[in-house]
């Protein structure tokens, strides 16, 4: 299961992130890469060090963070430091999987947060592997799109313009995707619970079963 969240980013934000990219210095994305990524990775990214670039990363985190959406679907525990990479005619990411561990955290969801207005390049979208087929993912600057880091997934070749995101990991309170998936159907089922007529037993059953799966999968 993926999902797409909307409006993690406001326009202002899109365009600030943008102006602090547009005067960063870029380095070979392989250099973060695990043995196996690297060999189909040709992408650019922002280095460190840059004391613009490091607050647009703190500042993305928490945007991320405080999602309600993300937080729901994620259950995040940890976020990994983002990576600001840029593309740019001819650039690809072939099919990978993501490291189980990166930086000193498990990764359980992958997450794309886009920058850029699609109709500014072509190509670049994310393709999502399924056992259904092959998801196509291409959003809206502020958007953004998170699944199971256990999925293969790859990044089309740029044909035209600059394609620039924020990509991250999160370790989750709950380990398994299956369960994090019950659990955002029972949460969502609650919110609309919630504002319907329905009488309170009805809720307080449904919270019941949510608490007492969350004691069961839930990690401290």
């Amino acid at each position: 299961m993926y999902l797409v969240i909307g409006d993690v980013l406001n326009q202002n934000e899109v365009k600030d992130a943008c102006a602090v990219l547009d005067a960063a210095q870029f380095v070979d994305g392989r250099a973060t890469a695990g043995w196996h990524a690297r060999a189909v990775k040709n992408n650019l990214q922002a280095g460190r060090g840059d004391n613009g670039v490091d607050t647009l990363r703190a500042t993305l985190a928490k945007r991320i963070e405080a999602n309600a959406l993300f937080r729901m679907f994620a259950r995040p525990s940890r976020l990994t430091p983002l990576i600001l990479s840029r593309y740019e005619p001819g650039m690809a990411y072939g099919s990978h999987v993501d490291d189980a561990m990166i930086g000193g955290i498990r990764t359980d969801i992958s997450f794309t947060l886009f920058l850029d207005d699609p109709e500014t390049y072509d190509g670049g979208a994310l393709i999502i592997e399924t056992t259904a087929g092959e998801e196509e993912v291409k959003l809206a600057p502020g958007q953004l799109v998170a699944y199971p880091s256990t999925t293969l997934h790859r990044v089309d070749p740029v044909t035209r313009g600059t394609r620039r995101v924020a990509v991250g990991w999160a370790r989750s309170q709950v380990r398994h995707a299956d369960q994090r998936e019950i659990l955002f159907d029972l949460d969502t089922t609650v919110e609309e619970l919630r504002h319907a007529d329905v009488p309170r037993q009805t809720l307080d059953r449904v919270m019941k079963t949510r608490s007492n799966l969350l004691r069961r999968w839930m990690e401290s």
